[in-house]
């Protein structure tokens, strides 16, 4: 039990200052006042790792742009899978576009999903959480306990916006991969790269899913930061202009 104490105290951490946030919305938004805390933490949580994403679409970028070169690196060394792997990561190396450095960021985000997660599915935090409630339905009520209230109705709102976010980003992941010829930064040619390609874009309906399994507290966090990284990844993402050029006569 002792290894997880830096965990425990983290989402005692969190459970007070849900309960700040529940506090001080309280006069706003009444008996859904913990729900809007929910949304309240989630934004924070999601503007303190916002950098960690940023560097991770750097990153993508960096290895999208040198995409031909990767391409032509595959079909020189079609037959040396050795040597490829060793001019590639020699590019990668040189260009500061290593793979292995993309996924730190993901790797940094989740201590902050884990104990946003343990906040929101478990008793843990003090907060007494799962029993407060929204629109009559207590956030710790799962959609497989049955229909109390209204949560048919209000799971059915959270779900369908998940669901709206996930077409939504699976599209974006479509057309990103069409139009630099990449997937999350690599290329779209080459060994299984054509499963990753049908893959990826599926990836988004898995929150769907999850939400089916989760308690009321926890879907309300999984539809805030779904949509923060929507927003997030329509703006960092966004085309960039080509640089204007200066017509010589």
């Amino acid at each position: 039990m002792l290894a997880f104490a830096p965990l425990h105290d983290a989402v005692g951490a969190a459970g007070r200052a849900l309960t700040w946030f529940t506090t001080l919305l309280e006069p706003l938004a009444g008996d859904a006042a913990t729900a809007a805390a929910i949304v309240a933490l989630t934004v924070v949580v999601r503007l303190l790792i916002s950098p960690l994403t940023l560097m991770q679409v750097r990153g993508e970028r960096r290895r999208a742009a040198l995409a031909p070169e990767v391409r032509e690196l595959q079909r020189r060394y079609a037959d040396d899978p050795t040597r490829l792997q060793g001019e590639l990561f020699a590019l990668y190396r040189a260009n500061g576009a290593s793979p292995v450095a993309g996924c730190l960021p993901l790797l940094l985000q989740a201590p902050f999903l884990l104990v946003m997660y343990r906040l929101f599915t478990t008793a843990e935090g003090g907060t007494g959480l799962l029993a407060e409630r929204l629109a009559g339905v207590p956030l710790g009520h799962h959609l497989g306990d049955g229909a109390v209230g209204g949560a048919l109705p209000l799971f059915g709102v959270l779900l369908a916006a998940l669901l709206v976010l996930a077409w939504w980003t699976s599209r974006r992941m479509r057309r990103a991969a069409a139009a630099t010829g990449t997937v999350a930064g690599t290329p779209t040619e080459g060994p299984g790269a054509a499963v990753l390609g049908r893959l990826l874009p599926l990836l988004p309906y898995t929150t769907v899913l999850v939400a089916l399994v989760l308690p009321l507290a926890a879907v309300i966090y999984l539809v805030t930061t779904t949509a923060w990284s929507a927003g997030e990844q329509a703006v960092l993402r966004r085309p960039r202009p080509e640089p204007a050029r200066i017509d010589e006569r």
